[in-house]
């Protein structure tokens, strides 16, 4: 059997069982074309796979993604008899270390923000007042950037204060609120940009188009560069839009540890609001940082003192 084609009827069924198969689709369509559009399934080698995992650069995260879809595609084929044995590695990678996401200060936000109404590139179609409210929206949100370039008119309810993500990651629908001083920004916006009908883009282009990722990523890279924001500590990658996210729910844990309110009952509302499956893939995002760290200490120093005196 056609490797393509056994991996179109795979991808098929894992969509039958209800699994949206995004990434590993784009995965196994990608080892598809790496292979050989005309390829036999009993011909691709192990050598092949190796390469493929590999990628052209230094191993990351992704070698194990790959690797772990790979197996999900193979123990399919195998099952149903259109392969004997998976030309896998049998010696597996050891995990680089965990990617520290960078946090950004109140001040480096205020100077990203300021600099955005004002950012221009020769030629450029997206418009600094689109910029800034993007990264506004991201900032007040901590949505994923797919979600922010998704959303249509009639997903962000004005009246109310709240974003409707349709479909996010894992397929899941979520609302999410937000304050009033990003109400009367996206108010404002609209005034500026009205578009119609309700299902179209909220975010859009001068040519009054959705705002494609790689067109905002771009932009974000160069307007952090303008303003001189960047890592000093080693990384290999600048700071990311994605960042904005850690970001969101850093500032919202060191908020509430200084309201002395109760974070271990407010942790699982903030997962629901990122749109988590669990409260573990929450605390992916809560890198410490000094001042989180300082008021956690504050609070546990306080608790301690308290169980003192009761003794």
């Amino acid at each position: 059997m056609k490797l393509q084609s056994l991996i179109e009827q795979y991808i098929s069924y894992r969509q039958s069982l209800g699994e949206k198969q995004n990434s590993s689709g784009r995965r196994l369509r990608a080892f598809g074309r790496f292979i050989g559009a005309k390829v036999e399934l009993a011909d691709v080698r192990l050598e092949q796979v190796s390469t493929f995992l590999a990628g052209t650069g230094a191993i990351t995260v992704t070698w194990h993604h790959k690797l772990a879809t790979l197996r999900g595609f193979y123990k399919y084929a195998i099952s149903r008899g259109y392969a004997v044995a998976a030309p896998l590695p049998v010696i597996i990678r050891r995990l680089p270390p965990a990617f520290i996401p960078y946090i950004y200060s109140i001040a480096e936000l205020r100077r990203l923000l300021r600099a955005a109404k004002s950012y221009h590139r020769h030629r450029l179609r997206f418009e600094p007042d689109t910029l800034h409210t993007m990264i506004l929206t991201l900032c007040g949100t901590g949505l994923r950037i797919q979600e922010l370039i998704d959303l249509n008119r009639m997903d962000v309810n004005l009246a109310d204060s709240i974003i409707k993500v349709r479909h996010g990651k894992f397929g899941k629908t979520r609302l999410v609120p937000f304050g009033p001083q990003l109400c009367r920004a996206l108010r404002g916006y609209v005034k500026r940009h009205p578009v119609s009908p309700p299902e179209d883009s909220f975010f859009v282009t001068c040519l009054a188009v959705r705002v494609k990722t790689d067109t905002f990523q771009r932009n974000y890279r160069s307007l952090c560069k303008l303003v001189g924001i960047r890592r000093t500590d080693g990384a290999s990658c600048q700071p990311r839009i994605h960042d904005l996210r850690h970001t969101f729910a850093v500032h919202r844990l060191t908020s509430w540890y200084r309201q002395g309110a109760d974070v271990q009952k407010l942790l699982p509302l903030l997962s629901v609001y990122l749109g988590h499956v669990n409260i573990q893939a929450t605390q992916i995002y809560l890198s410490m940082t000094p001042e989180l760290l300082a008021e956690a200490n504050h609070r546990f120093e306080k608790y301690t003192a308290q169980e003192v005196s009761h003794d």
